[in-house]
């Protein structure tokens, strides 16, 4: 079985200034490249990300689509493979089943790709990240980056306890990279 990270999009790997989705607009995190080579010897990548501007209208899957070309191919030049992206374009008020923190997703990468989710990571820079870990026995790491200090006090209020708490994705490397069964 393979061992994941399971990475958010916006906010986590790039610069998110509200529903990114313009490839004008990309822009990789500080550290995002440094700490993915340093994950890619024992970790395959996985993409979960919560899309509701295509729900909301305000752009559309194909722009999306884009925008995560541009992603995987800046990563690729790097040397650096995300294996799928999975994405919910849905709203909240969807109440769809494959927005996070549901845990479809989780699961699909699971069969698709042999992973071994107790032994794998969730990083992202919302609660419902961490909360889709903790749902799916995986590990969740909350970075202060993206969203994540504007709802850091959230993840107490709704009882949601990260595995740890990053400044930004190099310390959540290095979190990682000390505490992974190899």
């Amino acid at each position: 079985m393979l061992n994941a990270i399971v990475l958010d999009r916006d906010g986590t790997l790039v610069s998110d200034g509200g529903y990114v989705h313009k490839v004008e607009d990309f822009e990789l995190l500080p550290g995002v490249i440094e700490g993915l080579k340093k994950l890619s010897k024992n970790y395959i990548f996985i993409i979960i990300t919560n899309q509701s501007g295509i729900g909301r209208g305000i752009f559309t899957e194909k722009d999306m689509h884009k925008f995560n070309k541009k992603l995987v191919s800046e990563l690729k030049k790097e040397k650096i493979e995300i294996k799928k992206i999975y994405y919910c374009p849905h709203t909240p008020e969807d109440l769809c089943k494959c927005r996070k923190p549901h845990i479809k997703y989780i699961r699909d990468a699971e069969k698709e790709f042999g992973i071994d989710v107790k032994n794998s990571w969730v990083i992202g820079d919302h609660p419902h990240d961490v909360e889709m870990a903790i749902k799916a026995k995986a590990k969740g790491i909350y970075l202060l980056t993206g969203h994540g200090k504007k709802h850091f006090d959230d993840l107490e209020k709704d009882g949601i306890k990260p595995t740890f708490v990053a400044e930004n994705f190099l310390q959540a490397t290095g979190f990682i990279m000390k505490n992974s069964i190899s």
